[in-house]
């Protein structure tokens, strides 16, 4: 080997060398965009729910969650009310003490154990691993971003956009943003389904999550989450049109607090995600505890995924997965596939978002026949139950449709389409919107959902 050619070597292999090492401090890795980079004027507005626009607002959260004194403050949080007097607030110091200790030891570890340093450690060659594949097998960039509340959030970046008018292409146009579950990181996480398919992909650690600083608690979260949408279209320039928001299990909170500030999202997609964290919780912690759960969850850890759900108004799909061993509420140890099923808090989060956008549709004729179809495990179920109540596609395609073009562009939801219907009529849109809005997979819940199960969600 020559002697200029030693040196280049030599660089290559230490340049690949750092890259790829988990250890390469990210902590000195130079900021590659602010929540406030842009500036207040030039951000997309978003619409409240009366169609008046304004500028997007984020959320506060100070930096490593709560503090301390606002533990001792009433309502999520700390957010005051007006309606405890000073003797009612003396009473509930001890409870609202206990609760925050529960939240900020035990109740996070057991929340969110992928912040968890030891956790983080020993996991760090599985994620070197990981990294080192997506900068070289995919060209992945790595970019850190500072949120508002100070946290440096670790994203990955794969970009899949051509200009060529090449079949199969035409998916890289599109930025699916991936929001990892409690235990997962975007080195090894739900970030390679859509990744596999085609589709240009952005992944991002949770707060406290391997490179990101802080500590996952909502509202932590929910400003990651923000900077990480803003970096997305500010910087990397994709229309909020285009982008699609993929959340697996505990990564649904984060997926819907993004579609409910971005009301022009292109799509949501929720995998194996619940409605409610409480009843979960309730679950599986010991009963003479249900005082200080109920507590503890709705002050510091509200993750009220239905009621965000709800406030977008674009196309969704929910995934949910028939072996499912976690978010279902079943006794532990009475539970088998059928319970497992019939207990998964999918099949909440599905109910919540039909009775909101069809509650004509969703009487109690329209209910019955939606609880009919969850019961269905597989596709032969499924098909059986759609003879049984003499599903027309075509005909239900025909009766939304109509509805919407007598809306035109105000086509907000809730809908009043179904409200002059038979019964039988109900139970047709009721089953066909079902389908289409939520799809079985046979997998459980820890396991990576395959490429094929992966679609955007339908559009009317």
């Amino acid at each position: 080997m020559c002697v200029f050619c030693f040196p280049k070597a030599l660089g290559r292999v230490f340049k690949a060398y750092f890259t790829a090492s988990y250890h390469f401090d990210f902590a000195n890795w130079p900021v590659e965009f602010r929540w406030d980079e842009a500036g207040g004027s030039s951000f997309p507005e978003t619409h409240t729910d009366h169609g008046k626009s304004r500028k997007h607002s984020l959320l506060k959260a100070v930096p490593g969650a709560c503090p301390p004194e606002l533990a001792f403050e009433a309502g999520p949080c700390g957010h005051r009310s007006s309606q405890w007097n000073l003797i009612s607030s003396i009473k509930q110091l001890p409870s609202r003490f206990a609760s925050y200790i529960m939240a900020h030891s035990l109740g996070r570890w057991l929340l969110y154990p992928g912040s968890v340093f030891l956790l983080n450690q020993a996991l760090l060659p599985i994620l070197a691993k990981g990294q080192t594949r997506l900068l070289q097998e995919y060209n992945g960039r790595r970019a850190k971003l500072v949120a508002r509340d100070g946290n440096k959030i670790d994203t990955m970046f794969v970009d899949r956009r051509t200009r060529l008018n090449i079949p199969g292409t035409e998916r890289g146009n599109r930025l699916v943003i991936c929001c990892e579950g409690n235990v997962s990181f975007y080195q090894w996480g739900c970030l390679f389904t859509p990744l596999k398919t085609g589709y240009s992909v952005l992944g991002w650690n949770h707060p406290g999550f391997a490179g990101s600083t802080g500590q996952p608690y909502p509202k932590n979260d929910a400003n990651a989450v923000d900077v990480v949408m803003r970096y997305a279209v500010l910087r990397l320039g994709f229309p909020v049109e285009d982008i699609v928001m993929y959340g697996w299990s505990l990564g649904g909170y984060s997926a819907t607090c993004a579609a409910m500030s971005y009301p022009k999202l292109g799509a949501l997609v929720l995998d194996a995600t619940f409605d409610d964290l409480l009843p979960l919780a309730l679950n599986v912690m010991p009963k003479s505890w249900n005082k200080l759960v109920v507590r503890t969850v709705k002050e510091h850890f509200n993750l009220n995924v239905g009621e965000q759900l709800c406030k977008y108004c674009g196309p969704v799909l929910l995934i949910r997965r028939t072996k499912d061993e976690v978010i279902s509420t079943c006794p532990v140890g009475l539970e088998d596939q059928i319970d497992n099923l019939r207990c998964n808090r999918a099949n909440e989060l599905l109910i919540q978002l039909l009775q909101h956008r069809y509650p004509c549709v969703m009487s109690q004729e329209g209910m019955e026949a939606v609880h009919d179809w969850l019961r269905a495990f597989n596709p032969k179920q499924e098909a059986a139950l759609y003879q049984r109540y003499q599903v027309n596609d075509d005909w239900c395609l025909k009766e939304l449709q109509s509805y919407k073009s007598i809306l035109g562009l105000k086509d907000h939801f809730p809908w009043q389409v179904g409200k002059y219907s038979q019964r039988r009529e109900k139970q047709q849109l009721a089953v066909f919107l079902a389908r289409k809005h939520l799809k079985n997979v046979e997998a459980t819940h820890w396991s990576l959902l395959k490429p094929d199960d992966f679609q955007m969600p339908w559009r009317l």
